[in-house]
């Protein structure tokens, strides 16, 4: 059982916008970044109530916060970090959202990640730590530069940490953008923590985004391998394809429509149970 989600703020910054093309594409999750061209950090409590009527309105809930804790740079104070923490779980709890999205940190540039895991373990138990006194589940995306972008380092992390309120959000174009293939390379060392799929697609020579099945992040290998596990989670909309150059001049509605659209046909393929 697959369930749908979407980045919403990739559509556009209005709510009612965002919820009609999800309307469209028989979508009834969101991934909560921003609203109002406002991170989801910057949003008010009075803001958040307001978000959550919104959604309840239109029979939409959220599948997850995709908060920014964790991507800033390791030389950057840490405390008011956690304190960011505390604010995204509020927002969590008001919105009835069961996952959080984080990361794991950018490294100086240029500089070994090795140098810098003492760190980064230190700073991700944390993390963890308040994540298991809340009882609310991290989801840690494998985004491009920081210390978990490969999965070596990301199984470090989850095996590091070892905490029931981490896994993994499984970003195949980030892995791909990083030279790495995620059912060859990745998948194979993080299946286990594999709870969270950001749906995206890459091609490997040059980077570039595209939409999913039609690059090299082998996603069909991957939704084949998680249908046959028996998974039952989400799989998050976040195409980026309104920023490239063949769609940048197109309505980023019509624009995530095609995402889905691609993501349908391969789910369509496997026959696969969609809600």
């Amino acid at each position: 059982m697959f369930t749908l989600s979407a980045f919403a703020d990739e559509i556009s910054d209005d709510p009612v916008h965002q919820l009609a093309v999800l309307k469209d594409n028989n979508i009834r999750w969101l991934e909560l970044r921003s609203m109002w061209g406002v991170n989801v950090l910057q949003l008010s409590p009075e803001q958040l109530d307001h978000v959550k009527i919104h959604l309840a309105g239109h029979g939409v809930r959220v599948s997850s916060i995709g908060s920014p804790i964790g991507k800033i740079q390791l030389t950057e104070p840490f405390l008011p970090h956690l304190e960011a923490l505390e604010k995204v779980i509020a927002a969590a709890r008001c919105l009835g959202a069961p996952y959080i999205r984080i990361f794991s940190f950018y490294i100086p540039k240029g500089e070994a990640p090795a140098l810098y895991r003492d760190l980064v373990m230190e700073r991700m138990k944390a993390i963890c730590a308040i994540a298991e006194k809340e009882k609310i589940m991290l989801v840690h995306e494998n985004e491009k530069h920081i210390y978990g972008d490969t999965p070596e380092r990301c199984l470090d992390i989850m095996n590091t940490c070892a905490s029931p309120y981490l896994r993994c959000a499984f970003d195949p174009a980030n892995f791909i953008q990083c030279g790495v293939r995620p059912m060859t390379d990745a998948y194979p060392l993080l299946k286990d923590y594999v709870e969270y799929v950001h749906v995206k697609d890459a091609l490997l020579e040059t980077g570039k985004v595209v939409p999913a099945g039609t690059g090299d992040g082998q996603a069909a290998e991957l939704l084949k391998a998680l249908q046959d596990r028996g998974f039952e989670g989400f799989l998050s909309m976040e195409p980026h394809l309104r920023w490239t150059p063949e769609y940048k001049e197109q309505d980023p509605g019509e624009v995530f429509s095609v995402a889905v659209r691609a993501l349908r046909r391969l789910l369509d393929e496997l026959r696969a149970t969609v809600k």
